[in-house]
């Protein structure tokens, strides 16, 4: 049988990340690195605190409003050439999905044991409720995703800086 795998943040490295906290990513763009999924979207100021405030799944109806504002927010920054707040915006639908998908998958939205050594705790106790703001956000996701000009933006991005 093998080794239960255990949450990634247990040996997270700070020092390592790319995202610093201490950096304005709207006046330091250049320092902004796109990464893996939603790393960095909890961090990147001041990106976090505008997109953040409206990102909410509680209920299929709070999940559209918010996954609808956020998407605006998306269509805003590209239509600014905001390549960071496009991606910002993108990496916050993501999250809506893989939130919700959690808080639908596991009751409370926990997958780990604290308790027992971080065990997997029993898959399929969530929310039927949380399954459909998970899916309201991942289609808001796969739109901004699919963004041909986002897609321009980021195979640029990436070209030049990572």
């Amino acid at each position: 049988m093998p080794a239960a795998r255990k949450p990634s943040y247990l040996d997270f490295d700070v020092e390592k990340y790319p995202w610093k906290q201490d950096i304005n990513y709207k006046d330091n763009p250049e320092k902004y690195r796109v990464g893996k999924g939603e790393q960095g979207v909890l961090i990147c100021e001041p990106y976090k605190s505008e997109i953040g405030q409206f990102w909410r799944f509680r209920t299929p109806e709070v999940a559209k409003e918010s996954s609808e504002k956020i998407f605006e927010m998306f269509d805003n920054y590209i239509w600014k050439n905001d390549f960071v707040g496009a991606d910002m915006a993108r990496k916050y639908l993501q999250m809506g999905y893989t939130r919700a998908r959690r808080y639908a998958n596991y009751k409370g939205g926990k997958k780990y044991d604290k308790d027992k050594n971080y065990k997997p705790l029993e898959r399929g106790t969530g929310s039927a409720e949380k399954a459909q703001s998970a899916e309201i956000f991942y289609s808001a996701y796969k739109k901004a995703e699919a963004h041909p000009i986002y897609k321009s933006l980021k195979a640029d991005w990436k070209r030049r800086l990572g």
